[in-house]
Parts: structure tokens; C-alpha cells; sequence
């Protein structure tokens, strides 16, 4: 057996009551509370971030493709959408899915209320799976084989301004020349609590209707959706995009591969800003545990000069004295990784299962603290913390070499 690792031991067995059990079981608790509040942190960050980015996609795809314009309105440039990246999706290896969409500004009248909105037009490609987690009531639009369908579905936000309900008629009143109206029957209510960009102004109606009022062929669009294959990059994606849409000039020339991202950079800069804050925070979580093990080991050592004293006379070299200190002090990590796991895997559980801990929709853009499960995240900030605590070991033993051993033995 390793020398070192057996006088660890012993001296571990032996530090069961006392002064020296306290300081273990702060050693213990600090790595344990530490490791704890950034696994929370991570999963929690991860999961905030996925849930607004996942709504956001869910309203938009990850790439759009639209006529390029100066314009600012919320009516886009229109386009016919048979062109070869279209019609030959199925081909691109990045791309899992296509639709095309449309806007036009109304006004949305019920008996008693009048709300200004921007009706967005899709059609039977509109990929209805990834929207289901936002629709909270009746059903999506049906869409007939012939004409458009006259069901809208509307934001809950919407829905209470107007004091309506699923099966409710409406009517919408556009702005154009010579103005025009549509009698139309609430199918649906969605929420994605990201009201400044979609719940406060946005009603998904059919792309048909928008094509019938402004005269459109039913191969124009103002826009496409591209939703992407899992693990495909989304600036790799854009970057493949452009260079298909540059290779007929004489068609698309005019047309723009835009992000997501960029349409909505205030919303992902704020989410990577929450990457550094939890990044910071890990820094000090990781400093406060370094410093303690640094304080809970040079106490250790002082402890038990007299033992070190003895080992030197019996001529034990530094490397082995030391060994048993940070033998002592994996041990002491071990157990605080455990406890760190156990805190907050178990609190992350706790809060997915039972939705512990609310929001507020308005602020946070969710009704609940989301938690997203990342078993890689975990793993590597087990590592992180065993490793670089580990290291930091290395410095408060360097004292054993200090020590002379008459001076170890008379030390009291």
C-alpha cells in the first residue's frame, strides 16, 4: 500500500471528533454548496436561454429568406418563391424545413374593442409541431383546398384586450387603398410570453388571404422560414444559404439570408450576456472554495507539525509528507463533489418536477424557472472543480519543506 495514502487514512480516521471534525466538515460544505450553486446555475441558465430561444424559433425558423429593402414596414418586399433553393430543399443537407409567410398591418374590431395588429399569413407548410408548445387553447387553422380559410388564431394577450375567446368572430380592417375587411373566426389562442415581439401585436392567419387582398399570385411570398437540422451551425447554415442564392444572379440577387439572431439581437445579446454573468460567477464560486481548502489544509499542516517533525527524523522525504496532506485533501474534495451533486441535481429536479419556483411572464418571459438538463455541463464542472481545487493543493503544502523536524517535535 502507498505509505502516504496509508497515514492519510489514519489520520482521517482519526480526526472524527474535535477541531479538526469541524474544519472537514466546513472543507466538505464549502466545495459541496459551491459545486452545488453552479450546477443550478448552468442548468438554469441553459434552460432560460433554450426556452426563449426555442419560442422565438417556433415563431420564426432559424434562417429567413426575403427580397432585399430599405424599407422599415412590417410588410415585406414581395417575391415568387419558385426559385432552385426552394423547390430543391429537400436536397440541402443543413435545411430540415421550409415555409413561406407573409404580413399585413390591420386593425382588429369586436363589438366593444378595437386593437391594432399585424396578421402574419402561413400556409400548409407551416411546421405546426414545433408551435404546438406555444398554442394554449383550441386548434390551429384549418386550412381548406380551396380559398383561404377565414380562422385566425390570436395571442392571449390579445385575446383579453379584445375579450375574446376560441369560436369568437372578429373582424380586421386593413390598411390599404381601397381599405378592405375580413370577417374571420378565432380557431386558436397561443402564448410565448414574448409579448414586446410577438404576443402584443402578432395574429397567424392564412398566407391565401394576404396573397387574395393584395392581389398576389399564390406563388408569392413576402418571406421563408428555414428551420435547420439538429447540430447544423446556424452562421455555417447562412453562409451555405448565401452562396446557393448568389449562384443565379439573375434571379436572386435582390434576396437577403438573414439570422434570426439579427432580426432579434437585443434578445440573444441579452442571453449571452447571461453566459458571462453565470461564467463570473463560476470564477468566484471556484476562488471561494480555492481559498478555503488553501486556509482548511495550512490549519491541517499546523496541526500536525509534530507529526510531521517525527516523519522527518524517521527521514520521510518533503514529496511524501505532502502527500499525505493532499491525499487528506482529495478526500475532503470527494466528498464535497458528492454533496455538491446531491444539492443541485436534486434542487434542479425538484424545480422541473414541481415548478417550484414561479416568474413573472412580463420580466422573464416564462411563468417558471426553466431547467435544462445537461449531463455533459455537469461532468465538466465535476472536473473543473476537482481539478483546479486539486492544484491549489500543491501551494499550502509547500509549508512541510519549511519545516525542521527538532523544531516539529518541540512544537506544541
Amino acid at each position: 500500500m502507498n505509505l502516504s495514502y496509508f497515514i492519510s487514512k489514519r489520520i482521517s480516521r482519526g480526526q472524527q471528533e474535535g477541531f479538526s471534525s469541524t474544519i472537514h466538515k466546513i472543507a466538505i460544505a464549502s466545495i459541496g454548496i459551491g459545486l452545488g450553486a453552479a450546477i443550478v446555475s448552468f442548468l438554469i441558465m441553459n434552460g432560460f436561454q433554450e426556452t426563449i430561444k426555442n419560442r422565438i424559433y417556433s415563431f420564426n425558423g432559424h434562417l429567413l429568406i426575403t427580397k432585399f429593402s430599405m424599407d422599415n414596414s412590417v410588410e415585406e418586399v414581395p417575391f415568387d418563391i419558385n426559385f432552385d433553393v426552394y423547390n430543391n430543399q429537400k436536397q440541402l443537407d443543413f435545411v430540415d424545413h421550409m415555409q413561406e409567410y407573409a404580413h399585413k398591418a390591420g386593425l382588429i374590431k369586436t363589438k366593444t374593442e378595437v386593437l391594432g395588429v399585424v396578421l402574419k399569413g402561413v400556409g400548409r407548410s407551416f411546421d405546426t409541431t414545433s408551435f404546438r408548445s406555444s398554442m394554449v387553447e383550441g386548434k390551429f387553422i384549418h386550412f381548406p383546398d380551396s380559398s383561404y380559410s377565414n380562422e385566425i388564431v390570436l395571442s392571449k394577450v390579445i385575446a383579453n384586450k379584445l375579450n375574446v375567446k376560441v369560436g369568437d368572430p372578429v373582424t380586421i380592417h386593413f390598411f390599404q387603398n381601397p381599405p378592405r375587411f375580413r370577417k374571420l373566426t378565432v380557431s386558436g389562442i397561443y402564448e410565448t410570453n414574448l409579448s414586446e415581439y410577438f404576443d402584443s401585436k402578432v395574429v397567424i392567419g392564412d398566407i391565401r388571404l394576404i396573397q387574395r387582398l393584395n392581389d398576389w399570385s399564390d406563388s408569392i411570398a413576402g418571406g421563408i422560414e428555414i428551420y435547420l437540422r439538429d447540430n447544423v451551425s446556424v452562421e455555417e447554415a447562412q453562409l451555405k444559404l448565401e452562396s446557393l442564392l448568389e449562384k443565379d444572379m439573375k434571379k436572386n440577387f435582390d434576396k437577403d439570408a438573414e439570422t434570426i439572431r439579427e432580426k432579434y439581437l437585443q434578445v440573444f445579446e441579452w442571453l449571452d450576456l447571461l453566459d458571462r454573468q453565470v461564467g463570473i460567477l463560476l470564477v468566484i464560486i471556484l476562488f471561494v472554495i480555492c481559498v478555503n481548502m488553501i486556509s482548511i489544509i495550512l490549519i491541517l499542516v499546523m496541526e500536525r507539525t509534530q507529526m510531521i517533525g517525527i516523519l522527518k527524523a524517521l527521514g520521510a522525504s518533503n514529496g511524501l509528507i505532502r502527500s499525505v496532506f493532499i491525499y487528506n485533501g482529495i478526500g475532503l474534495i470527494a466528498k464535497g463533489l458528492f454533496l455538491g451533486n446531491l444539492l443541485g441535481i436534486g434542487f434542479c429536479f425538484l424545480q422541473d418536477k414541481f415548478k417550484i419556483i414561479g416568474l413573472n411572464p412580463e420580466d422573464y418571459y416564462m411563468k417558471f424557472v426553466p431547467v435544462s438538463w445537461h449531463w455533459d455541463v455537469i461532468l465538466l464542472l465535476n472536473l473543473l472543480t476537482f481539478l483546479i481545487v486539486t492544484t491549489v493543493l500543491l501551494l499550502p503544502t509547500a509549508i512541510v519543506a519549511r519545516i525542521t523536524p527538532i523544531k516539529a517535535i518541540r512544537f506544541d
